[in-house]
């Protein structure tokens, strides 16, 4: 289970993943929090496109069934409101009634009764800083990390069916600055321009998360790029996300990167050693109690 605060969020952060696990006999869900609702269109060539101004909402709910398609996977909706991205200083307040407003007590059993229907080993989700600052994202983390100790605690909600316990949490690892610099030096080598050269220049150290699992998706790069382009209104077919051309993306950064956070397992490896595999630990589990 992938739990997203935006349809388009699920494809560009660990969507190569999903489709891996997915081809492989996985059960994959991706549970969007919010419709979308107040994004921006940054396809500059949708800006005016009467269909699309006419009701954005359903249009990213088509985008989002044909992102699920791209990537074989399931998804479903929690069903809260997009809260926008505050802009100005001082930043206004946040549209009332949205996701980043509403209560735990509303938000955290939604996500409860699909984790106890769905009963996934394991389970995506965005650090505490939500990936990046944005109201929803943090909302997001809350939100997961509060519904995952519900789920498992037998007392609380029991309504919403048997409690569960997810073998495995992990926070998505997405931009490092030690992804980018690599793919921006192999760019630079082969005398290609690089989009990334002024967002190295002002990085700061967003690498004091580090990496605990770092999962093979070279092959399911396709389908990530699919997934991208199906949600047309967020993502600039010319922008950032194609300009790397895919040989050399697989060739210098072939993996998608998460950090574990929470597991009910014991550990599998030595301090430093990376994982190569979500479900490490619980495939060995199931076999041991299979015999």
């Amino acid at each position: 289970m992938a739990v997203h605060a935006h349809p388009d969020d699920e494809s560009s952060k660990g969507a190569a993943t999903m489709a891996r696990y997915a081809d492989e006999g996985a059960d994959v869900l991706v549970v969007t929090c919010t419709g979308g609702e107040r994004g921006d269109i940054l396809n500059p060539h949708l800006l005016h496109d009467p269909e699309v101004l006419a009701d954005l909402p359903a249009r990213r709910r088509a985008e989002m069934d044909a992102a699920a398609e791209a990537l074989g996977i399931q998804q479903t909706w929690l069903g809260f409101v997009d809260s926008g991205l505050p802009e100005g200083d001082p930043l206004p307040p946040l549209p009332e009634g949205c996701f980043a407003l509403t209560p735990l007590e509303e938000t955290v059993p939604a996500l409860v009764a699909l984790i106890r229907e769905f009963r996934p080993q394991v389970l995506l989700t965005y650090d505490e800083n939500g990936g990046y600052p944005h109201p929803d994202h943090i909302m997001t983390h809350v939100v997961s990390m509060a519904a995952v100790e519900a789920a498992a605690d037998a007392e609380r909600y029991p309504e919403l069916g048997e409690p569960w316990d997810v073998a495995k949490v992990y926070y998505h690892v997405s931009f490092r600055r030690s992804q980018l610099k690599a793919v921006h030096d192999a760019l630079v080598e082969r005398g290609l321009e690089s989009p990334f050269g002024s967002w190295l220049e002002d990085w700061d150290d967003r690498d004091a998360r580090q990496a605990t699992t770092r999962v093979d998706v070279a092959t399911y790069y396709p389908r990530r790029d699919a997934a991208l382009r199906a949600h047309a209104t967020q993502i600039d077919p010319d922008g950032f996300f194609f300009a790397v051309p895919r040989d050399l993306e697989t060739e210098i950064w072939p993996w998608e990167e998460f950090e574990l956070v929470r597991s009910t397992l014991p550990p599998t490896r030595g301090e430093g050693e990376l994982e190569e595999d979500l479900f490490e630990g619980i495939r060995t589990a199931r076999i041991e109690a299979a015999s």
